[in-house]
């Protein structure tokens, strides 16, 4: 048990714990070495004792050390403690999606497009180097108070799903958002991730699941037999171009999913822009029934488990693990698969004591990695080999402002770190002042320059300001910092955007002609013709209005109203004498013809 004040590998004390899960315990721990807060990820007994799957946890959380991007949460270093597997990544002072969609229900559109563009361009860098997350869902998002989205889990959710851990019959993963190519049991490709981001953003828009059951098998089933509710019956007025989107992401067929995050980054971009307000209904070019003579037997001839009277917790059902069972295994009575879990865990504890125990007694004495810093990549490498380390043949690109070009920024792992000689170290060689030089933004379209920085690791906040009423919606007015000033990743730049008046609803009853007159006076918005109507209202209330409320109220255009006048008294009177006399004249003609 991990105790507060304990360190691990002699540098990350433990002050706290901030999370339980499935595959890891996380907590709040200080780097005396470095002198900053970290998050540290240990993973549980049962995974540590897996061998097979320690190889690869390692080797794929150092893959994830090399993703550097504002959206994704960094790791920081990956290493052992007596029997203990852990990984060292930034502490992130947020919440998770989850958290956020619980406590709000649905987000409004202009949310989850934003959100959802941090996530998939976040994304599209792990795509850009085929490296598959395989458990995107909002437990595994997290978002601070500026609004910032970041991507966590890199390391552990690939290394869980590349594992032959299949071979218990589990699939790793929140079945509420699992493809339906891994709920058969086929591999993971970037579409894999495609389709669980489609479902996240179907769950921000809605503030619900798509598909609900009541056991994981029931989902799983669901995702690859049903079709997806449309969302434009949850929120009618959405655009067709955003259920596009989404149709297209969440399709059964990986091959009518986007290529990758990237693809699906830059529809977003552009599916609230006038030109796509009429877009009709994607049809989807490749057969989406799934053929179910190819879904695993497991799948197919799974029994739904009864209802209970009291229904799961949300929270609880997110944390289901999808379960694959077999024919033989649903033929067994439960006595039976308690008594072999027992015998199973008995053996893996005891396998575990014989790997663990005994390389403890016979492994060489762990050796601090030196501090290669500023060094260049020769001085580095002789360094590391004469300390008794193997340095890695392909370096990794890092940006420093300090570190010149060509010199080493850092090491994985980490110096300072305690490792046995032999251990494999990379090396992170500094491309130089990475600075970005801002251009003019002013005129542009807020989302698709907020959508460009961000792709450059600038973090944007969009802001709304008083401007002048013919400045148009969406559209840039100020920028900070100013043109040609330049940034870092990471940075802040602020995006000004105009607040957009709209006319209110004069025909409330509340409104007169002067009051109209009034109120747009200070846009000058000219009352160009006043028409009568009779009306029981008061003389002079506003009936109707040209410019529907909501509308945009631009400066220098006109507006035509109707106002309410008293009926005419002598007008029925009047119509009364004149049909009189038109019958008196029809009896004379009558008289006359006789």
């Amino acid at each position: 048990m991990i105790m507060k004040g304990q360190k691990i590998s002699d540098r990350y004390q433990i002050m706290k714990s901030i999370g339980e899960g499935g595959m890891a315990n996380v907590y709040l721990a200080y780097d005396t070495i470095l002198d900053r807060d970290v998050a540290v990820k240990i993973l549980r007994g049962d995974l540590s004792g897996d061998e097979k799957f320690v190889r690869r946890f390692q080797r794929e959380a150092l893959s994830a050390s090399s993703l550097t991007h504002p959206n994704i949460v960094e790791v920081y270093d990956v290493g052992e403690d007596h029997g203990m597997y852990y990984i060292v990544m930034e502490y992130i002072e947020g919440r998770h999606l989850k958290d956020l969609i619980k406590k709000r229900g649905k987000l409004t559109v202009s949310e989850v497009i934003d959100i959802m563009l941090q996530i998939t361009d976040g994304m599209s860098v792990a795509h850009d180097s085929y490296i598959i997350h395989r458990d995107i869902k909002p437990q595994n998002i997290m978002i601070l108070e500026n609004g910032l989205v970041k991507i966590t889990d890199f390391g552990i959710s690939m290394a869980m799903n590349a594992t032959q851990l299949t071979q218990t019959n589990s699939v790793m993963g929140s079945v509420h958002y699992l493809p339906p190519e891994q709920a058969s049991g086929k591999g993971s490709s970037l579409q894999s991730d495609i389709y669980s981001m489609g479902i996240v953003m179907y769950e921000l828009l809605a503030g619900k699941l798509p598909y609900k059951g009541d056991n994981a098998v029931e989902i799983a089933l669901k995702h690859l037999k049903e079709p997806l509710p449309s969302i434009k019956d949850e929120i009618p007025s959405l655009p067709q171009s955003i259920e596009n989107i989404i149709i297209r992401a969440t399709a059964k067929n990986p091959k009518n999913r986007y290529a990758d995050a990237r693809e699906m980054h830059n529809d977003l971009m552009t599916c609230l822009d006038e030109s796509r307000a009429k877009e009709p209904k994607i049809e989807l070019p490749y057969p989406e029934n799934i053929d179910e003579t190819k879904i695993t037997k497991v799948l197919k001839n799974a029994k739904p488990v009864e209802k209970k009277k009291e229904d799961a917790k949300e929270s609880e059902e997110d944390e289901i693990i999808a379960r694959q069972i077999t024919q033989n295994d649903l033929k067994k009575d439960n006595k039976i698969i308690i008594i072999l879990a027992s015998i199973f865990t008995f053996l893996v504890v005891a396998i575990t004591t014989v790997v663990l125990l005994v390389p403890a007694l016979t492994t060489n004495k762990e050796i601090l990695i030196p501090d290669v810093t500023n060094q260049t990549v020769e001085e580095a490498i002789k360094t590391l080999q004469d300390a008794g380390f193997n340095v890695a043949t392909d370096q990794q690109p890092a940006s420093s402002d300090e570190i010149p070009y060509g010199n080493i920024v850092k090491t994985s792992p980490l110096a300072g770190t305690k490792r046995t000689k032999g251990t494999q170290v990379t090396l992170f060689v500094s491309e130089g002042d990475a600075k970005i030089t801002l251009e003019n933004y002013v005129g542009q379209n807020y989302l698709e320059i907020k959508g460009k920085l961000e792709t450059l690791g600038v973090q944007v906040i969009i802001e709304k300001k008083d401007a002048k009423s013919t400045a148009e919606e969406n559209i840039i007015i100020e920028q900070s910092p100013k043109e040609n000033e330049k940034v870092s990743k990471g940075d802040y730049v602020t995006l000004y955007i105009p607040e957009v008046d709209k006319y209110p609803d004069f025909t409330n009853g509340s409104y007169t002609y002067d009051d109209v007159v009034s109120f747009l006076e200070k846009y000058n918005v000219k009352v160009n013709k006043v028409e009568e109507e009779t009306s029981s209202k008061n003389p002079g209330i506003v009936l109707k209005q040209s410019r529907a409320k909501g509308t945009r109220i631009v400066e220098g255009t006109s507006i035509t109203i109707t106002v309410a006048k008293k009926p005419e008294k002598n007008s029925n009177n009047n119509d009364n004498n004149n049909n009189n006399n038109n019958n008196d004249n029809d009896e004379d003609e009558e008289t006359r013809l006789d």
